[in-house]
């Protein structure tokens, strides 16, 4: 998988948009602790911030299936068990 080939370019910008938006959560969160604000209003964003990670690890699953999927070079039984690497390794 090779995320800086030109057909994954919109993934790229998916994923590298999601990441700039958990860090700003993080950052917000950051802010948050330092001011000393009301612990269930720093769990909503910890939350908020995990779900916009969580999204952007999922557009990398996707990344990571569609390459296998689509590899001319290998059998469906081989493109099988590189899915199934994937998932047991990363879910």
């Amino acid at each position: 998988m090779n995320i800086n080939k030109p057909q994954e370019s919109k993934s790229r910008e998916a994923i590298l948009k999601r990441l700039a938006r958990v860090e700003g959560q993080v950052r917000g969160i950051q802010s948050m602790i330092q001011r000393g604000d009301e612990c269930e209003a720093v769990a909503q964003q910890f939350s908020a911030a995990r779900k916009a990670l969580d999204k952007a690890y999922q557009e990398m699953l996707v990344c990571l299936a569609e390459d296998a999927i689509l590899d001319p070079n290998q059998s469906n039984a081989e493109k099988l068990v590189q899915l199934r690497g994937i998932f047991t390794k990363y879910t």
